[in-house]
């Protein structure tokens, strides 16, 4: 029996990178997954492989950072799924630039998807944690939220506020058997790593102590071990996945 077995999780940025990992891995371990992503090209085709691990799964395509968008899907997400006892708050995105050339548009766009979207989606689905006395909320930040990097101040921005936004609601929610905790990854190999060149991968290699990228599936395994049973008494908590590249 796995460790999620029988529980529904809802994987925001879902379609490919960490998202896609985690709602694979959540798969394998006995949850059915509530696949989100902007398009429905990507939430569908992640549906797809939940199901082929025999999961039920329901592919949804949506803005996080719109409201409205939000507020409807999670109505029909309770109706069709008739709960939900996790959420994974991981859609995210960047649009890096020194912070005297970065547009106001490129600012809030990144403060939008990744900040704003973990409220929406958090708003929506409170009312029902709270109703069935139980919940685990898992918010994906990133360990530029910890210790900053030029050229990125829109993106550490709203990962240190997602952080912040974890504690609060983790004491707002703690009375209700309800955890909150964060994930701040490392240098991951995906879609965003990948077009790195190889001399910006070998200077980002020596601050890495393991020497190496994590894999997406580093950051599920931890997804995992935070939504099961052996973390009933974390919550507040942040967790880094980085090779041990922030001490």
């Amino acid at each position: 029996m796995g460790q999620l077995e029988n529980q529904t999780a809802v994987v925001t940025g879902a379609g490919r990178g960490i998202g896609r990992s985690i709602a694979l891995k959540f798969a394998s371990e006995g949850a059915d997954i509530v696949c989100v992503s902007r398009t429905s090209d990507n939430s569908e085709k992640v549906a797809t492989e939940v199901r082929a691990l025999g999961r039920k799964a329901w592919p949804y395509a949506v803005d996080v950072s719109d409201a409205n968008a939000v507020s409807a899907a999670s109505e029909r997400i309770l109706a069709e799924a008739g709960r939900v006892d996790i959420l994974v708050n991981n859609a995210g995105v960047t649009r890096d630039g020194l912070l005297m050339r970065m547009s106001e548009q490129d600012w809030d766009t990144v403060l939008d998807t990744n900040l704003k979207g973990a409220f929406l989606f958090t708003k929506a689905l409170t009312r029902a944690f709270i109703k069935q006395r139980s919940g685990r909320i898992i918010n994906v930040a990133s360990i530029i939220g910890l210790i900053g990097n030029a050229g990125q101040a829109n993106y550490a921005a709203s990962k240190a506020a997602l952080i912040g936004f974890t504690k609060s609601i983790a004491r707002e929610l703690a009375s209700r058997n309800i955890t909150a905790n964060a994930l701040a990854p490392g240098f991951i190999e995906t879609d965003m790593t990948a077009s790195l060149n190889p001399e910006v991968r070998a200077e980002l290699l020596k601050k890495v102590p393991l020497n190496s990228f994590g894999q997406p599936e580093d950051i599920a395994n931890a997804a995992v071990f935070l939504a099961g049973p052996s973390a009933r008494y974390i919550t507040g908590q942040v967790l880094t996945v980085d090779g041990g590249l922030v001490m």
